[in-house]
């Protein structure tokens, strides 16, 4: 078995798109690679081919790798309802819940899962390359852990630690790392992978021979800041990663609810990426009375989201916008938002009804199953892939009046859908972005010959790939995942 576990100094160190440009830098070099998390907690998640739901993260890690997603590739996912309890998804099918009390003590049964899911994928692979969570260095869950060190030991893992040195302090973060570990721990660590830097190197480099002195590790490569890399956020330090579109000419303005419990926020991502278009993850009135397009993405705790929207006032700027018939769109929770009334008979969220905020004629019913699909259609003659991750079934009240919308409905300037990466399609997104701009009376048009979503995000990962190989080499990770095994 070859691997290699890929950890950080924090969360947003760089550790999902450093392994994300791992495996599609293995894959140009001909090695069969497979990525892995054993336990990722996050709300940004995705729909494999078999139905199975595991971390956006890692499906984007096996587009880079070259190969078809899977559920033994983040066979727990922790997705959380609440400050003290997520929801757990095993091996890519719902598993019950999670108390905070039970975080160090009460996962035994996933960790077990987790290693078995390792074990298979290197048993299919040449590499495995393993990303961390967090930051190795929480010896407060050193205990329970299966996904750091945990992992490194109980596989015989090598472990880099990346650091975000546009933070500041990361050279502290790296020491901290290496000494709050304890010896068996530390023996993994093969050493540092500094991430986001911009600058004279030569000023950095007496700091990078001093911690390579104390830690007896080397400093395996200086990663450039790399702008405009909005890549499938999984963590939400993360979201809203893109820059402002500086290009001259028309422009529309999108507003996307910045939720509590926001969930697969990287729908918004699609959005950014369309020359023209400003996109910001928002909880301020203003900003959604003033955009062209308001977002409600979707939600882990549709109910307590929408609680939320109603105590800051922002459901009366948004019931102002429609009566204006100005453009609101809805996307899965937000698509229930939009609802008259929202009913949870089954305690999915809590149990009991609640009025929802009446924009469209539609009914929201949480059913005890959770429903998982990789959908497909068309609107405006535009074919249109995606995919689903809810309990809530909406449906038309009676006498409703309003048109299909994809798997749902819109009525005079509302839309709403349950149909998460339905703005990945380029023919789809474009024309419903022009009838956004028609009816917000915006001039805006889309850019012909534009490069699509799909494309640019292929862009992305070979400009990360090369990235990592310039500055840290495929030969030097390469020999450190020939070291897996080693230590125990």
């Amino acid at each position: 078995m070859k691997g290699l576990l890929i950890a950080g100094t924090t969360s947003d160190a760089g550790k999902s798109l450093v392994t994300a440009a791992a495996c599609r830098l293995f894959a140009r070099n001909g090695v069969r690679v497979a990525p892995f998390k054993s336990q990722n907690m996050s709300n940004n998640s995705m729909v494999c081919a078999d139905g199975a739901e595991i971390g956006r993260a890692q499906w984007l890690q096996a587009i880079a790798a070259r190969v078809e997603p899977e559920a033994a590739m983040n066979p727990v996912l922790l997705k959380p309802g609440s400050d003290r309890r997520s929801h757990i998804v095993l091996m890519g099918q719902p598993a019950g819940t999670l108390e905070s009390g039970e975080f160090a003590t009460g996962r035994r049964h996933l960790a077990a899962a987790a290693f078995e899911a390792f074990r298979d994928l290197a048993s299919r692979y040449d590499v495995i390359l393993a990303e961390g969570a967090g930051s190795p260095a929480e010896v407060n869950l050193r205990g329970g852990d299966y996904v750091n060190m945990g992992l490194a030991r109980e596989v015989g893992l090598p472990v880099v630690v990346v650091g975000d040195i546009d933070r500041g302090g990361v050279l502290a973060a790296m020491y901290g790392t290496l000494a709050l570990l304890d010896p068996e721990d530390q023996a993994h660590l093969k050493g540092w992978i500094v991430n986001k830097f911009r600058g004279s190197l030569d000023l950095l480099r007496p700091g990078l021979v001093t911690l390579e002195e104390r830690t007896g590790r080397p400093v395996l490569g200086v990663l450039p800041w790399l702008p405009d890399l909005w890549l499938d956020a999984e963590d939400a330090l993360a979201i809203g990663g893109w820059s402002k579109d500086t290009r001259s000419g028309p422009k529309l303005t999108v507003a996307a609810v910045r939720f509590p419990r926001i969930s697969n926020a990287t729908d918004i991502d699609a959005l950014a990426a369309e020359p023209g278009l400003d996109v910001s993850f928002t909880v301020r009135g203003g900003d959604l009375a003033d955009a062209d397009l308001v977002v409600l993405p979707g939600s882990r705790a549709t109910m307590s989201d929408l609680a939320w929207l109603r105590e800051r006032g922002l459901d009366e700027v948004i019931a102002k916008r429609v009566a204006d018939g100005r453009p609101v769109l809805g996307i899965c929770g937000g698509n229930q938002m939009l609802a008259q009334v929202i009913e949870d008979p089954n305690g999915i969220e809590g149990g009991g009804t609640v009025a929802g905020l009446g924009l469209l004629p539609t009914r929201v019913l949480f059913g005890a199953d959770k429903l998982l699909g990789r959908p497909t259609g068309e609107w405006r003659g535009q074919p249109v892939t995606a995919y689903e991750i809810h309990h809530g079934v909406t449906t038309l009240t009676s006498g409703g009046d309003a048109e299909e919308f994809l798997d749902g409905f819109t009525s005079g300037s509302v839309w709403g859908t349950t149909w998460h990466g339905a703005f990945e399609n380029d023919g789809f997104r474009r024309a419903f972005l022009t009838e956004v701009a028609q009816r917000a009376g915006s001039s805006w048009q889309p850019v012909p010959d534009a490069a699509g979503y799909a494309d640019r995000r292929e862009q992305m990962l070979d400009r990360l790939a090369d990235a990592l190989d310039d500055n840290v080499g495929f030969t030097s990770l390469m020999d450190l995942c020939e070291q897996a095994g080693g230590t125990s």
